[in-house]
């Protein structure tokens, strides 16, 4: 095929041949696809286009410079919107729906739309739901929060204490606990409302990336700011998958297409209120076995910093490479600078500073 539209080897294929190839292939190709392969010929002025943008297009990667393309086209994609097709069954009307949730522009929907196989499906979000809150909570504890009225809480052996801030997996595994059943149903619906749409359409590398990073973030954040406190729950992965959305929504406000979005954000923003909230008042309220603390706030601020920083960027660019991406460089650094920072802070600070710990478990 190289040999034939490109006998020079250029790299490139004139617009002419290009036309003529979709005018007798074009029947075998998606409606939307083809579109967009028509709306990258009409965007070149130079008379040709790349042919490994063509190549790539046609194995479902999108480059840089094919993005460039579209943007910077004379032409518009002038079929209707993805919103008006009608006859679409159950399983495709749920795939638009989640295209216009999460992506701003028209482009960037119909190709989703087109490519979406459902294969794999969201499975991150669904497993940690399913196994972590329900499952082991429980068959393994025999109930399916942990009450932190009362001091047995603090024995657990996934929760994050600071006396036991040496057993590294307790910076993560701290989210398997909640306290109380209000806090563990927050989480989870946010959680399954908000993540596995973003995970449908940015797959479980992003997704588990931004939840992972906020979760991390929130103990690492208690640890430093909040020396003397316990944590429990999932609020750190949750507020940042939350808050990257939201971010995303407000930044590409004209080009979110989702029915009723300024009220979706007033609930979330309700919600993640109503949750913090509770998390602040519980901290400063006196415990009623003491010296047996409550959990901290500060994993809901760590995952919030995460949503609106390396959140914000993954879920911004759909199916674009981030190592390419400058601002995504610098905001990983500030991530991985603050988590040094963290375990230095962590390692030193304890001991030179005049804290009363709370006594270990």
């Amino acid at each position: 095929l190289l040999s034939q539209f490109d006998p020079d080897n250029t790299g490139y294929i004139s617009t002419e041949k290009f036309r003529s190839l979709l005018q007798r292939h074009g029947s075998e190709l998606d409606p939307h696809k083809l579109e967009v392969l028509l709306a990258l010929a009409d965007s070149n002025s130079e008379g040709r286009i790349c042919y490994q943008d063509f190549v790539n297009l046609m194995s479902n990667k999108r480059s840089n410079s094919f993005r460039q393309a579209i943007l910077q086209g004379n032409r518009r994609l002038c079929s209707k919107a993805l919103l008006e097709e009608t006859g679409l069954s159950l399983s495709q009307r749920l795939i638009r729906h989640v295209a216009y949730e999460t992506l701003p522009r028209e482009i960037d929907r119909k190709w989703y739309y087109d490519s979406y196989t459902c294969c794999p499906p969201p499975w991150f979000m669904i497993t940690i739901t399913i196994v972590a809150f329900f499952l082991y909570n429980g068959v393994v504890l025999d109930r399916f929060v942990l009450q932190v009225s009362h001091p047995l809480y603090l024995k657990n052996s996934l929760l994050y204490h600071p006396q036991l801030r040496a057993q590294a997996w307790r910076y993560l595994t701290y989210i398997f606990m909640h306290a109380g059943i209000e806090h563990l149903g927050l989480n989870v619906v946010l959680q399954l409302l908000v993540g596995i749409p973003l995970e449908m359409v940015h797959g479980a590398a992003r997704i588990s990336f931004v939840y992972v990073a906020g979760v991390v973030a929130g103990s690492l954040a208690v640890s430093v700011a909040d020396m003397t406190a316990p944590v429990v729950g999932s609020s750190g992965g949750v507020y940042a998958l939350v808050s990257a959305h939201l971010a995303n929504i407000v930044m590409n406000w004209s080009g979110m297409k989702c029915q009723f979005k300024l009220l979706r954000m007033a609930v979330a923003l309700i919600c993640m209120s109503f949750e913090f909230g509770r998390a602040v008042w519980l901290r400063f309220h006196p415990s009623a076995y003491p010296p047996c603390p409550h959990p901290s706030f500060m994993a809901h601020l760590g995952g919030v910093m995460v949503g609106i920083t390396l959140g914000v960027i993954i879920l911004r660019n759909y199916e674009q490479r981030l190592q390419d991406q400058t601002l995504w460089w610098i905001f990983l650094s500030i991530y991985v600078i603050f988590v040094l920072f963290a375990i230095f802070w962590n390692i030193f600070a304890y001991s030179l500073l005049d804290l009363k710990l709370p006594p270990p478990p």
